[in-house]
Protein backbone atom coordinates (compact mmCIF):
# COMPACT_ATOMS: atom_id res chain seq x y z
CA UNK A 1 0.00 0.00 0.00
CA UNK A 2 1.07 3.36 -0.98
CA UNK A 3 1.22 6.00 1.82
CA UNK A 4 -0.82 9.36 1.33
CA UNK A 5 1.35 12.06 0.69
CA UNK A 6 -0.03 13.76 4.13
CA UNK A 7 2.23 16.77 4.51
CA UNK A 8 0.92 17.82 1.02
CA UNK A 9 -2.40 16.89 2.30
CA UNK A 10 -2.02 19.09 5.16
CA UNK A 11 -0.79 21.81 2.92
CA UNK A 12 -3.92 21.52 0.75
CA UNK A 13 -6.54 21.33 3.57
CA UNK A 14 -4.74 24.61 5.30
CA UNK A 15 -5.56 26.62 2.35
CA UNK A 16 -8.93 25.33 2.38
CA UNK A 17 -10.57 26.05 6.11
CA UNK A 18 -13.88 25.33 4.67
CA UNK A 19 -12.97 21.22 4.75
CA UNK A 20 -11.38 21.12 7.89
CA UNK A 21 -14.54 19.50 9.51
CA UNK A 22 -15.13 17.67 6.29
CA UNK A 23 -11.67 16.28 6.73
CA UNK A 24 -11.53 15.78 10.51
CA UNK A 25 -15.17 13.42 10.44
CA UNK A 26 -13.88 11.38 7.63
CA UNK A 27 -10.68 10.65 8.90
CA UNK A 28 -12.88 9.75 12.02
CA UNK A 29 -14.90 7.64 10.11
CA UNK A 30 -12.96 5.95 8.28
CA UNK A 31 -10.45 5.37 11.40
CA UNK A 32 -9.63 1.38 12.93
CA UNK A 33 -11.97 0.66 15.08
CA UNK A 34 -10.20 1.04 18.27
CA UNK A 35 -7.76 3.23 16.68
CA UNK A 36 -6.95 5.01 20.22
CA UNK A 37 -5.49 1.79 21.80
CA UNK A 38 -2.50 0.89 19.26
CA UNK A 39 0.40 3.43 18.61
CA UNK A 40 0.28 5.99 17.51
CA UNK A 41 -2.28 7.48 19.02
CA UNK A 42 -4.01 8.92 16.42
CA UNK A 43 -6.92 7.78 14.15
CA UNK A 44 -5.63 6.64 10.43
CA UNK A 45 -8.17 4.92 8.23
CA UNK A 46 -7.88 1.25 8.35
CA UNK A 47 -5.46 0.15 6.00
CA UNK A 48 -7.59 -2.20 4.07
CA UNK A 49 -10.52 0.70 3.12
CA UNK A 50 -7.74 2.49 2.39
CA UNK A 51 -6.54 -0.09 0.29
CA UNK A 52 -9.92 -0.51 -1.19
CA UNK A 53 -10.48 2.76 -2.13
CA UNK A 54 -7.03 3.52 -3.73
CA UNK A 55 -7.58 0.39 -6.10
CA UNK A 56 -11.06 1.57 -6.87
CA UNK A 57 -9.75 5.02 -7.77
CA UNK A 58 -6.93 4.08 -9.37
CA UNK A 59 -6.79 0.34 -10.22
CA UNK A 60 -3.97 -0.72 -8.74
CA UNK A 61 -3.48 -0.37 -4.94
CA UNK A 62 0.42 0.52 -5.33
CA UNK A 63 -0.07 3.89 -7.42
CA UNK A 64 0.23 6.99 -6.11
CA UNK A 65 -2.22 8.81 -4.24
CA UNK A 66 -2.59 12.57 -6.26
CA UNK A 67 -3.43 15.16 -3.01
CA UNK A 68 -5.63 16.47 -5.59
CA UNK A 69 -7.76 14.00 -5.73
CA UNK A 70 -8.56 13.43 -1.76
CA UNK A 71 -9.63 17.20 -1.83
CA UNK A 72 -11.85 16.69 -4.45
CA UNK A 73 -13.40 13.86 -2.66
CA UNK A 74 -13.58 15.80 0.39
CA UNK A 75 -15.12 18.86 -1.03
CA UNK A 76 -17.68 15.74 -2.83
CA UNK A 77 -18.56 14.10 0.73
CA UNK A 78 -19.24 18.22 1.63
CA UNK A 79 -21.30 18.52 -1.09
CA UNK A 80 -23.54 15.46 0.13
CA UNK A 81 -24.01 16.72 3.40
CA UNK A 82 -25.68 19.89 2.46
Amino acid sequence: MRQVPLTALVAALLRRPGLWGVAVRTLLATARKGWWRFRPFIPQPDPHYLDWRIVTAYGNKDSAVVVDDVVAYLEWCKRQRT
